[in-house]
């Protein structure tokens, strides 16, 4: 596939359109933003991203009766420079516009909304679910905390006519291309629908198998140079909702595919069936949990949909299982049969006109009905003025008898780097009190004796230490700057050039996040003489989303990490590779600066009775 690039630049946020040619009258429009778009738990890799939107139009400006066809068009962020590439590519305003849609959503209904005012002709095409909610979008404008009271001016058109896809079907259109129309509903996204050109072999897959990556290049070089940022995505979005991920990807397996493009992220050529495996082999664990939590949820603008997917990835991190149900489209015998299999429920909802919506009424009603008051509850959700459905949530539990396992979460607008970091530690925070009820239940059963950590093997595991030290980390800038530190003592020396080293970082630590590749920390040695007081500093359990070098005097690195001064020594290091092992991130990173500050001491190493805990 050609890669001739039209690179249009924006002084909106850096943000551009390139034209990708992939056949003849048939292209990628990619958006091009350097710097993630919004505070999702999705977009906290800050490698920027894309929006791959694909057009097929008509070459000879001369043939009559050919339409347009615009597919997975991006949301209003690319407003002011997709707009005016379309106009370029679509110079008679008159021509008939045919807008096939993967997924809806407020950002992108926006958008939408521009396009029929620029274009007098046109037609959207997408599956059932999705246009239930462009009719309950199309007119509505999202709150925000720079405009609180008054509406947005901007002028808004009947919404254009739908064409509705309630099964698979293939549409014909101009230069022999077929357009195979999959739907693919998830509880994220119930309008799913996924598009396949037949003639390229070329899977327009919309959310799924994407990845937050700001590229110009039309496809990955390899597998492994996209792995991170594609295991990433997956374990934000697509984790609660595997068995539906894996009915989807069985189907896709069925086509003569030659390609997939993302809405995200390159395209993949060489290696789209390892992915096809690899999103099966990554929800492995997710099927195979012992522990599962039951997450309803409604989200009217995406913010309490944000809040789910945070709390569900770091649920996810601890091994246990999270099914994620969307109450506006979910099967009241799903929903019944969901909440009596689970360990657990969380539900959450936005506030609209100072209610709840009715799906979630109902849902609520089916949680009373049939949950177990055992069973520990957590709620959360967004608002934009007052948030009475959280309260209502909170009341109707306590009153029917459930046990809170956190404090409800009340988010206003949408989450910020914070408030994510805080919900993401809520999540792990609840999963580890159900991992523990359970290993109690289990020591309970086996007469209290714990037969693992004497096993042979394990107590010789054991016999193996490292040094003791304290692992910071901070990323972001100005008011989006978050922090996060340590106890490490997985520690050793990797290589001499470059001088490296490796440290294992279990999936459920809050610093696991700021420790993807390229991100910087520092690694504060211990001193044999003085470590028991950061060692009591560092263990203490701290409240989801504090702040755990609050009040601590620092230091910091030439690359802003910050430095104890009382260690020992400290080094400074730049992650370069990841691998999983297990309950573990292997993390490799290169060495670029350190200091020794007491030339006199010795080193504190972790001493354990067995290998099978820190």
């Amino acid at each position: 596939m050609s890669t001739q690039n039209n690179l249009i630049n924006s002084s909106n946020n850096m943000k551009s359109i390139i034209h990708l040619p992939i056949d003849n009258g048939f292209s990628c429009l990619r958006g091009l933003s350097p710097k993630k778009l919004r505070f999702e738990i999705e977009y906290s890799l800050g490698k920027g991203t894309t929006s791959n939107a694909f057009l097929f139009y008509r070459e000879n400006k001369s043939l009559l009766n050919r339409k347009t066809i615009l597919i997975n068009p991006p949301g209003a962020n690319f407003q002011e420079v997709f707009i005016p590439e379309l106009k370029k590519i679509i110079s008679d305003k008159s021509e008939e516009l045919v807008i096939i849609i993967g997924h809806v959503n407020p950002n992108r209904v926006k958008l939408l909304r521009e396009i029929a005012i620029e274009f007098s002709q046109v037609r959207i095409i997408c599956s059932n679910p999705a246009g239930i909610l462009l009719k309950e979008l199309w007119n509505q404008t999202k709150p925000s905390q720079k405009n609180i009271i008054n509406k947005q001016n901007s002028r808004i058109l009947p919404i254009p006519q739908l064409t509705l896809v309630k099964q698979e079907e293939t549409i014909s259109i101009q230069n022999d291309y077929e357009l195979k129309l999959i739907p693919a509903p998830t509880a994220r996204w119930p309008g799913g629908l996924i598009t396949f050109e037949e003639k390229t072999g070329l899977l327009m897959s919309d959310k799924l198998f994407g990845g937050h990556i700001c590229t110009e290049e039309w496809a990955e070089s390899n597998r492994a140079s996209t792995d991170e940022e594609r295991r990433h995505y997956f374990d934000c979005l697509m984790r609660p909702m595997v068995n539906q991920i894996n009915r989807i990807v069985e189907k896709l397996e069925l086509l003569n595919i030659s390609a997939i493009a993302p809405c995200h992220g390159p395209a993949i050529e060489t290696s789209w069936r390892s992915l096809l495996n690899d999103y099966q082999r990554w929800g492995d664990q997710q099927t195979k949990a012992s522990i599962k939590i039951v997450l309803l949820f409604a989200s009217a603008y995406g913010n309490t949909a944000s809040i789910a997917d945070t709390l569900a990835k770091g649920i996810n991190s601890t091994g246990v299982q999270v099914k994620s149900l969307n109450c506006e489209f979910a099967k009241a015998s799903e929903l019944v049969e969901s909440i009596k299999e689970a360990n657990a429920y969380l539900i959450g909802s936005p506030t609209l006109g100072g209610h709840a919506p009715t799906p979630i009424i109902s849902a609520l009603g089916t949680l009373l009905a049939e949950g177990d008051r055992n069973k520990p509850v957590g709620i959360f959700g967004s608002y934009g003025w007052s948030g009475e459905a959280v309260d209502l949530l909170e009341s109707k539990l306590h009153d029917g008898g459930f046990e809170f396992a956190f404090n409800p979460i009340k988010i206003k607008f949408s989450p910020n780097a914070q408030s994510l970091k805080m919900i993401e530690e809520t999540g792990v925070m609840f999963a580890r009190k159900l991992i523990k009820e359970e290993k109690r239940q289990q020591r309970q059963l086996s007469g209290g004796i714990s037969t693992t950590k004497s096993d042979p093997a394990l107590l010789a595991l054991g016999k193996v230490i490292g040094s003791l030290s304290v692992l910071t980390a901070q990323k972001g800038e100005e008011e989006d700057t978050i922090n996060s530190a340590m106890i490490a003592s997985w520690i050793s020396q990797a290589s001499f050039s470059p001088p490296g080293i490796t440290v294992a970082v279990a999936k459920d630590r809050a610093v696991e996040a700021l420790l993807h590749t390229d991100d910087m920390f520092a690694l504060n040695i211990l001193d044999e003489n003085n470590y028991q007081k950061l060692l009591k500093q560092f263990l203490q359990p701290f409240t989801p989303g504090s702040n755990r070098l609050s009040g601590l005097d620092l230091l910091s690195s030439p690359g802003k990490q910050p430095i104890l001064p009382e260690a020992l020594a400290w080094i400074e290091g730049c992650v370069k590779q990841r691998m999983e092992c297990g309950d573990h991130w292997l993390i490799y990173a290169e060495i670029l600066h350190g200091k020794v500050l007491n030339q006199n001491g010795i080193t504190a190493v972790h001493h354990r009775r067995t290998g099978a805990t820190y």
